[in-house]
C-alpha cells in the first residue's frame, strides 16, 4: 500500500467519525435531555437508533427503573427490529438480528463477577461488529470498549428522567 492510498483511508475514517459524531451532536446539541415520561424516553431511543451504523457499544447506567429498557426499546425501534426488547436479566444477552443492522442487548445486573462476561465469549462479541448495548455496564467498567458511548439515565421525579451522553475516548 502506497503513502496515498493510507493518506486516503485515514481521510475516509476521519469523514465518517465527524459524520458519526454530528449525528450525536444532533440528537444531544443542547446537552443532557430531561425526559417526562416512557414513551419519551422511547422516542429518544428511536433517535439513537436511527443513526447507528454498526458496531457501536452503548453502556447504559441508571438506578432500577431509571429507564434503561425504556431506552433499548426504542433503540431496537429505530433499528427496526420486529421483537420488542425485554429485559435480558436472567439470560444475560438476546441476540436481534431481524432489523437494519445486528444488535445484543446485554443486562449485567446479576452478573457476580467479569470472568462470567468473558465466559459467555464478550470478546467475541466485541470483535463482532454488532450493536452492543449494555444495560447496567458500569457493573463491569473494565470489560467495556475505550470507544464505549455511554448514556447515564438519572431520576429526576416520578416519570421525569435526564439522559446525558459520554461518547467516551
Amino acid at each position: 500500500m502506497r503513502v496515498t492510498e493510507l493518506t486516503i483511508q485515514s481521510d475516509n475514517k476521519q469523514a465518517k467519525f465527524h459524520s458519526i459524531m454530528q449525528k450525536w451532536h444532533k440528537i444531544f446539541k443542547n446537552g443532557p435531555i430531561l425526559t417526562h415520561s416512557p414513551e419519551e424516553m422511547k422516542q429518544l431511543g428511536r433517535e439513537i437508533g436511527k443513526i447507528l451504523h454498526g458496531g457501536e457499544v452503548l453502556g447504559l447506567v441508571g438506578n432500577l427503573g431509571a429507564g434503561k429498557t425504556h431506552l433499548t426499546q426504542g433503540i431496537m425501534e429505530g433499528l427496526e427490529v420486529g421483537d420488542s426488547a425485554a429485559s435480558p436479566t436472567f439470560s444475560l444477552v438476546h441476540e436481534h438480528t431481524d432489523g437494519r443492522l445486528p444488535v445484543c442487548h446485554f443486562d449485567f445486573y446479576r452478573l457476580k463477577d467479569e470472568s462470567e462476561l468473558y465466559g459467555i465469549g464478550w470478546d467475541d462479541y466485541l470483535d463482532r461488529g454488532d450493536i452492543l448495548v449494555v444495560e447496567w455496564a458500569n457493573l463491569c467498567p473494565n470489560a467495556m470498549p475505550h470507544d464505549t458511548k455511554w448514556v447515564l439515565i438519572e431520576h429526576q421525579g416520578p416519570t421525569m428522567r435526564l439522559v446525558t451522553l459520554d461518547m467516551g475516548e
